[in-house]
């Protein structure tokens, strides 16, 4: 458990702030700011002292002990701190990832920080997560249709937020113990059957209200993680990140069948394909300066083999690195047999060993982001006029 050193005291006001009349007086409880085993106790305040003196007092302490943030000085702010929360959102419809850092430009105005907290903000001014990012999430904020006081939560039927959450526990980013918020009107509030309630649904333990806040107590476990049978192929297409994330658990050994599929187990003496880690490549994949990188050893070659087909990719930022758009295809899992990188024209072409896997990169590629330019993605010319 990390230590955590706790800010000096803010000084007693001194005699000149106080009103001639005044008589300092003890309360019996001390008001306290709890955050995370934090704990700020504030010195007895003085009788007849003003709103303004208290305001003096703490932002005095605040700047003399260099506990805030930007903006500085903190005298008539409302200061910001150091160490604040780092805001990750899921990627709009999990198309390009899973997480997005959400990266304010310094100096930020109210206005802009508004901006970050809308899908706008989320393309102008955030960051993707990586898969092996290791990130750790504190606490979880999920939106809900209803949600009744024992933590039963029902959301808008499509399955996001109970999917987002199970990606999170696959890739170790929450645990049992990460708190699960959510924040509704009074009249979301309600009682729903237990009987609802599925293996993958999510449940709440705080409820925020405009009145209230609620303490579930609820014992229910969360998911452990992504319940595949619950996975259709549709939603596999949708969601290319699955993928990514299907091919770790499959290789880990885990049960990966899909919605309406019979378990799939490997034909003996049949290769299989082995995920592309960072750092480490294959022996027979070329290096950096060829621009070029491989999905898989046992690539098909030679007599009856299908034919490779080509994916264009297009609208590449100026500023772009070819690291950039082998990282995204990593974290999507469209990883090709060969990338071939044409950055002065901002174009790229893409390698997949037959029609079919060009087909479903193409699709899965759709609407990805480098920067703030989106690419065009499409089958190569010469794959069109077959």
């Amino acid at each position: 458990m990390r230590a955590r050193a706790t800010p000096a005291q803010p000084p007693p006001l001194p005699p000149s702030r106080r009103r001639e009349a005044g008589d300092v007086t003890t309360r019996q409880t001390r008001r306290r700011e709890m955050s995370r085993g934090d704990c700020v106790a504030m010195e007895p305040r003085a009788v007849g002292v003003s709103k303004q003196d208290i305001r003096e007092q703490i932002w005095d302490h605040m700047e003399s002990q260099n506990l805030a943030d930007f903006p500085r000085p903190v005298h008539h702010r409302i200061p910001n701190f150091k160490s604040n929360k780092t805001l990750l959102v899921p990627t709009p419809r999990l198309r390009t990832g899973l997480f997005n850092k959400i990266t304010p430009p310094p100096g930020a105005t109210k206005d802009i920080l508004r901006k970050c907290a809308t899908s706008q903000g989320v393309r102008n001014y955030s960051v993707p997560i990586g898969l092996d990012s290791r990130v750790l999430v504190d606490l979880v904020v999920v939106g809900s249709v209803a949600v009744s006081e024992k933590g039963w939560r029902i959301g808008k039927g499509e399955g996001y937020a109970d999917l987002e959450y199970a990606m999170m526990v696959s890739i170790g980013a929450v645990s049992k113990e990460t708190p699960v918020v959510t924040i509704v009107h009074d009249c979301q509030v309600m009682d729903i059957p237990e009987e609802l309630l599925e293996e993958h649904d999510i449940a709440v333990d705080y409820i925020l209200t405009p009145t209230r806040v609620i303490t579930t107590g609820c014992e229910r476990p969360q998911p452990m993680g992504i319940t595949w049978s619950k996975i259709s192929r549709e939603m596999m297409e949708k969601i290319p990140v699955l993928r990514s994330l299907r091919a770790r658990e499959q290789q880990a050994g885990k049960d990966v069948t899909l919605q309406g599929e019979h378990q799939h187990l490997p034909e003996p003496g049949r290769q299989q394909a082995v995920p592309l880690s960072a750092g480490r490549r294959p022996p027979d994949t070329p290096g950096p300066e060829a621009n070029s990188m491989e999905a898989a050893r046992g690539s098909p070659a030679g007599e009856g083999a299908p034919l490779a087909a080509d994916v264009y990719v297009g609208n590449l930022p100026r500023d772009a690195r070819v690291s950039d758009l082998k990282r995204a295809l990593r974290e999507l899992g469209s990883v090709p047999l060969r990338l071939t990188w044409q950055g002065p024209q901002r174009r790229a072409f893409l390698r997949y060993p037959d029609s079919a896997a060009a087909q479903q990169a193409v699709s899965c590629l759709q609407g990805l982001r480098l920067g703030t330019d989106t690419l065009r993605v499409a089958l190569a010319r010469q794959q069109r006029d077959k």
